[in-house]
């Protein structure tokens, strides 16, 4: 199954609520790190060391899946939407300052936490996360908010740039479905949009475990 939708948008910029919302939609089942399983870990460390490209199996980890938002999957943006020339980008965006506080509270704690476990499962997502988010893209330097609101504002200035308009949505979940559906050329559904997945929600499920 080829992926029709893949999310450009870094984590905490309303991901999981764009999961729920295209599958809700019937657009298909969307991947998200949420559902990174330990046999897809070595899949995606090696596909960060070997920088892969469109020649990388990525039926490995998509298998069954018509979209993919979030972390690990948005890192690969620009080689996805070469892999599957059919699909359509959704690039979630929100307030960049707002963005940093939210991910410093959730992601960012929980990586350090995860860090700390003997688990060897939890150590290998870990590396693999360290890898690609806080060692790759934000260089070891994500504590320093300048420079990681920086690397935010550019990723989105990339994928601006570089998606052909008709191919892009730009998309603020607080809009609703109306942006989304319209993109995707389908109705727009009588219930509400989904939002999931606060910060609040996320510190919680931290503090539970």
């Amino acid at each position: 199954m080829p992926l029709s939708v893949v999310g450009a948008g870094f984590g905490r910029t309303g991901t999981l609520s764009l999961k729920n919302a295209l599958e809700q939609l019937g657009v298909g089942r969307c991947y998200h790190m949420f559902e990174v399983y330990p046999p897809q870990v070595p899949l995606w460390q090696r596909a960060w060391d070997e920088s892969a490209g469109t020649q990388f199996p990525w039926e490995d980890i998509f298998d069954g899946y018509a979209c993919a938002v979030d972390w690990p999957a948005c890192q690969f943006w620009r080689v996805l939407l070469d892999a599957y020339p059919e699909s359509k980008c959704v690039l979630t965006v929100r307030d960049p300052s707002n963005w940093y506080d939210s991910v410093r509270k959730t992601i960012y704690e929980g990586s350090k936490r995860m860090r700390g476990l003997d688990d060897p499962v939890m150590q290998a997502r870990t590396r693999m996360v360290y890898s690609i988010i806080w060692d790759g893209v934000f260089e070891g330097r994500f504590e320093d908010r300048e420079f990681a609101i920086e690397q935010y504002e550019l990723h989105i200035e990339s994928v601006v740039d570089s998606v052909p308009r008709e191919r892009l949505l730009v998309f603020d979940v607080r809009d609703g479905w109306r942006p989304l559906c319209d993109f995707l050329a389908v109705d727009v559904p009588d219930e509400p949009f989904p939002r999931t997945n606060s910060s609040d929600d996320f510190v919680r499920f931290l503090s539970s475990n």
